[in-house]
């Protein structure tokens, strides 16, 4: 089972010196980057230029609000995650973003998070 659980995480990790490869933040355009865990999803917004975080939000803050018709359980909570780090982005004058995956598929609490933050306002 170990060999199982190190391949996956060198598969990820593969796939994240990909994507990373293609994309930096910019002052003008910085990077949405999502990390999950098992029990919470991270986001937060990065200048690679300057080095720092912008803005950043996590599952385990407080969540408010509804998501929308049919998703529900961890997706809705991404869906949350996505919404609220738009609006801390927006008030530190952040409106577009280059969305980074870090090496997860753009499917399920990733894509939900994505939604998220498009719904919120940020543009990318």
């Amino acid at each position: 089972m170990k060999d199982v659980a190190k391949d996956r995480i060198k598969s990820r990790s593969r796939r994240k010196v990909s994507v990373r490869k293609k994309l930096a933040g910019t002052p003008e355009r910085p990077r949405l980057t999502v990390t999950r865990s098992h029990q919470g999803i991270y986001a937060q917004v990065i200048d690679d230029v300057a080095g720092h975080t912008l803005a950043a939000y996590n599952s385990k803050q407080t969540l408010e609000g509804n998501a929308p018709e049919g998703v529900d359980g961890k997706r809705a909570t991404a869906y949350m995650v996505g919404k609220k780090l738009a609006e801390v982005a927006q008030l530190k004058g952040i409106t577009k973003v280059v969305f980074d995956r870090n090496g997860y598929l753009f499917h399920g609490r990733v894509a939900a998070l994505a939604q998220g933050a498009r719904d919120g306002g940020l543009d990318f």
